[in-house]
């Protein structure tokens, strides 16, 4: 996980990351898409690929690389512990739950359950 980490720190790496999701690609086309050098895309290539997660193949005299996202899952798990979402959405739906609930008494004269009948 902290290969992973490290590897995704830097932004010139992200943005590798990002361009290889759509597709496999040369390190020459990674390079066209960056104002940086080659040497220097190979550098940043050569930390994804120490990392994980970048696969390359060599055909003659081009390396392609493509995105293995596998190495993305220890990360992720990890990470996941922080993401408040899956929380606040089990309180936003109890909320909800209590909203409907409140209203329907209040149409039914308040009783919690309107098949009760109401005494007097």
């Amino acid at each position: 996980m902290d290969k992973v980490a490290g590897a995704i720190s830097d932004p010139v790496r992200r943005r590798i990351l990002e361009v290889l999701r759509e597709r496999r690609l040369t390190a020459g086309r990674i390079a066209e898409q960056f104002e940086i050098s080659r040497p220097a895309i190979s550098r940043h290539l050569r930390v994804l690929r120490e990392s994980g997660l970048v696969r390359d193949t060599v055909s003659g005299r081009e390396r392609s690389y493509e995105l293995d996202p596998t190495r993305f899952g220890d990360l992720t798990r990890w990470l996941a512990q922080f993401d408040q979402t899956e929380r606040w959405e089990r309180r936003l739906d109890a909320l909800e739950t209590e909203i409907h609930r409140t209203r329907r008494e209040r149409r039914t004269g308040g009783s919690p359950n309107p098949n009760e009948e109401r005494t007097a």
